[in-house]
């Protein structure tokens, strides 16, 4: 069911026009993955869209969504159309040979069919998906922290040309990170559910990295739902900006080091999953045969529905709608792409 809210005087009369929005997606994203590639020394490379479910490459999300599958006639097997590149990743920066200190990113398109509609959310998922191999001695927090930062210095100076070539766009975000973990911000806020803690701090802190979401809490809640086969749980986290034009915190980026044999043994077992260790690329992991990486997904149409200030992501791509939201957005005077 559509939960699309339109903003009180939504769309403005002096935004962007819908030929205007299509040149500033297009520098949005020109700009930003050449700041990107620049800040974390990444060098672009091919993706797939589909993986063998037999591999195990595929992206679990919170292991009950439902993969897009079909049949190939050549072959007779079945592929899946990925969910994201967040295990693929790692094995190509292996398979390719990068050394540490460097990385690769990518386009990564998906369909997550049983994806909620509202605001923020699609069927349809575009991202730049970035991994890179750490340098010797540097898995943890603080390298963690420090790509983080890197990261934001690349968004705000995307905005800041953007602000340059489109006068109609006001700069807002802020470069100064507040970073907080799952567990302190349930103590900081017990008597509210993860999402709303998030707006309740991201409000008080425009530009905020909520750290360590997988594991269990003191409540015995999670803050949010990991795969238990790709982030390390402890060093881990989510890119909240402030959107002002909605009112909430919006994600941009989930990203983190990745497992090592210890932390995907302990995973999958607490995950209950322990029957994935035989996959291949699971077996490359507890061998320690991958190397040590980092990465991340930052949302293409995210990203451009944050720096062109839309109230909804379907003003920034194309996908398809529920009759709800076709008709709301109609009613309030916004194109859907």
């Amino acid at each position: 069911m559509s939960k699309t809210k339109i903003p009180q005087g939504y769309p403005p009369k002096d935004g962007l026009t819908l030929f205007e929005t299509q040149k500033a997606i297009d520098s949005v994203k020109k700009i930003f993955l050449a700041n990107l590639e620049l800040a974390l020394n990444l060098t672009r490379v091919s993706a797939p869209l589909f993986v063998d479910p037999a591999s195990g490459l595929n992206d679990d999300l919170n292991n009950v969504e439902r993969p897009v599958s079909f049949s190939i006639l050549e072959t007779g097997r079945q592929a899946q159309v990925v969910h994201s590149l967040a295990k693929w990743k790692r094995y190509a920066l292996y398979r390719y040979g990068f050394v540490p200190g460097s990385g690769l990113c990518t386009d990564m398109n998906a369909i997550r069919r049983d994806e909620e509609m509202d605001n923020l959310h699609s069927i349809y998922v575009d991202q730049w998906d970035w991994e890179a191999v750490i340098p010797q001695g540097r898995r943890d927090r603080p390298y963690l922290r420090e790509t983080v930062q890197k990261i934001v210095a690349a968004i705000c100076d995307t905005q800041q040309a953007l602000c340059a070539q489109f006068s109609g766009l006001p700069p807002f975000l802020s470069r100064e990170v507040a970073f907080i973990t799952a567990q302190e911000l349930e103590d900081r806020y017990p008597d509210v559910p993860p999402k709303q803690r998030e707006t309740l701090f991201v409000k008080e802190h425009p530009t905020a990295f909520i750290e360590q979401i997988g594991g269990r809490l003191k409540s015995g809640e999670r803050h949010d739902g990991r795969a238990p086969d790709y982030d390390d749980w402890s060093l881990n986290g989510d890119l909240l900006f402030w959107n002002q034009l909605l009112g909430c915190a919006f994600e941009v980026s989930s990203m983190g080091i990745r497992v090592d044999a210890a932390a995907m043994a302990a995973q999958l077992q607490e995950s209950r999953c322990t029957s994935r260790a035989q996959l291949p690329f699971h077996s490359l992991v507890l061998s320690s045969t991958l190397p040590q990486t980092i990465g991340g997904g930052i949302g293409q149409s995210r990203l451009c529905m944050l720096l062109l200030n839309k109230a909804h992501i379907g003003e920034v791509q194309v996908s398809l709608w529920d009759e709800q939201t076709q008709k709301t957005c109609r009613e309030a005077g916004i194109t859907l792409l």
